[in-house]
C-alpha cells in the first residue's frame, strides 16, 4: 500500500493549477455532453498515449504487432516530431503513456523522449516485455525520470509464459526487472514505480498466487491482474479463463460468448485522452490498433484544430447516439463493471 501512496503522491505533485483546471473543464464537458446528448468539449487531454514504435520482438496471438497484421504504416517515432506534439499539449497535460503497439525499447530514442517529458513535469509511464532491460539500459531507465514501468509477465514458468508471450524468455523478463530494482536502490530513486502486469488467460490462471510471490522476492512495487481482449470470442477461445471473474466475456445459454459490457452511450476516454501513432495520426483510443478511425494528422494540423475539429466531434456524436454501432467499441470494457 505504501508504494501505491508514494506513486500517487508523485503524480499529484505534477498537477499544476492549470492542469487541475483543465481536468475540471474536461469533467464538466463530459457530463454536459451526457446530459444534453451532444458533444460539448472543454479543455484538452489530461492524458495521452503515444507510440514509440510498431515493432515488437514477440509474437503474441492477440496482438496485431506480434502477428504483423497492421495495414497502416509502421515505423519509429522521431524525437523532433514527438517534441512538436508534446509542446502543443504540455502545459495542460499531466500524464503520458509511452505505449500503443510495439515494444517501446526497440526505439533507440525512447528514453530521450521520456527525459523530455520529465523535464516538462509530466508523469510518464510505459509498458514493456522487459527483454531489453540489460544492466546499462536499466540504469538509464531510472535516470530518465520514468515514473511508472509496467512489465508484462504472463506466466511464472517458461512453459506457461511462452504459450502467450511467444518467442519470449521469462528469464529475460525477471533479469530485466531485477536490473531496474537494483538501480533504483543504487541511485536511491523512488521511480519508476514497477508493476508486474499479469494478463489472465486460461493457460496461466493457476499461477496467480505465484506471480505475487515472485514480485515480492524481486522487489516489484505492485502486481496488477488484467483481463485479456480476444478478437475472436463469440464461439469460445482457448485463452478465455475458466475462472469467470477474470474474463471479459460471459458464456450464454446457447454456448456462445458475449462481452460483459452493456456498451452504454458514453465514454470518458473520448473526452480526457487520445492516442498518437508513431507517425502523428490521432485516433480515439487504444482499441483502434490499426488506426481505422483517423481523427486527424499532426503533420497537417495543430492538435487544437484536430481536438475540436469535425472528425472528432462527429465521432463523439456517433458514440453518444449508439456506441454499440462503432466497431472498436464492441470489444471495450470502458464503463463496464467487469473485474480488472
Amino acid at each position: 500500500m505504501s508504494y501505491n501512496i508514494t506513486d500517487g503522491l508523485n503524480f499529484v505533485r505534477k498537477l499544476t493549477p492549470l492542469r487541475i483546471w483543465n481536468g475540471f473543464q474536461l469533467l464538466f464537458g463530459y457530463y454536459a455532453s451526457k446530459f444534453f446528448k451532444r458533444p460539448i468539449q472543454w479543455g484538452t487531454p489530461i492524458s495521452i498515449s503515444i507510440e514509440p514504435t510498431t515493432t515488437c520482438n514477440l509474437g503474441c496471438p492477440e496482438c496485431p504487432s506480434g502477428l504483423r497484421q497492421f495495414t497502416r504504416e509502421t515505423g519509429n517515432l522521431k524525437p523532433d516530431f514527438y517534441k512538436k506534439i508534446l509542446d502543443q499539449l504540455s502545459k495542460r497535460l499531466a500524464y503520458v503513456i509511452f505505449y500503443f503497439q510495439g515494444e517501446p525499447y526497440i526505439n533507440p530514442k525512447f528514453l530521450e523522449m521520456v527525459r523530455y517529458a520529465h523535464q516538462l513535469g509530466i508523469y510518464t509511464a510505459t509498458s514493456t516485455n522487459a527483454h531489453f532491460l540489460h544492466d546499462k539500459l536499466a540504469k538509464e531507465t531510472v535516470e530518465s525520470g520514468l515514473d511508472r514501468l509496467i512489465v508484462s509477465i504472463d506466466g511464472t514458468t517458461q512453459e506457461v509464459y511462452e504459450q502467450y508471450r511467444r518467442n519470449g524468455k521469462l528469464e529475460k523478463v525477471l533479469a530485466g526487472t531485477r536490473n531496474v530494482v537494483k538501480w533504483k536502490k543504487e541511485l536511491k530513486s523512488k521511480t519508476p514505480h514497477i508493476i508486474f502486469q499479469f494478463l489472465v488467460v486460461r493457460p496461466n490462471e493457476h499461477q496467480i498466487d505465484d506471480v505475487y510471490r515472485i514480485a515480492e522476492e524481486i522487489g516489484v512495487d505492485e502486481v496488477r491482474l488484467k483481463t485479456a481482449q480476444m478478437y475472436e470470442y463469440e464461439n469460445g477461445n482457448p485463452l478465455i479463463p475458466t475462472i469467470e471473474k477474470y474474463s471479459r466475456y460471459k458464456k450464454q445459454k446457447d454456448g456462445t460468448y458475449t462481452i460483459k459490457n452493456s456498451l452504454t452511450n458514453h465514454c470518458w476516454k473520448m473526452w480526457h485522452s487520445c492516442v498518437f501513432t508513431w507517425d502523428g495520426l490521432v485516433v480515439p483510443c487504444c482499441f483502434d490498433k490499426d488506426a481505422t478511425h483517423q481523427l486527424g494528422d499532426m503533420k497537417d494540423h495543430t492538435f487544437k484544430e484536430i481536438w475540436h475539429g469535425p472528425a472528432y466531434q462527429n465521432f463523439r456524436r456517433a458514440l453518444l447516439k449508439s456506441r454499440s454501432e462503432i466497431d472498436i467499441c464492441k470489444n471495450c470494457t470502458e464503463g463496464t463493471k467487469v473485474w480488472a
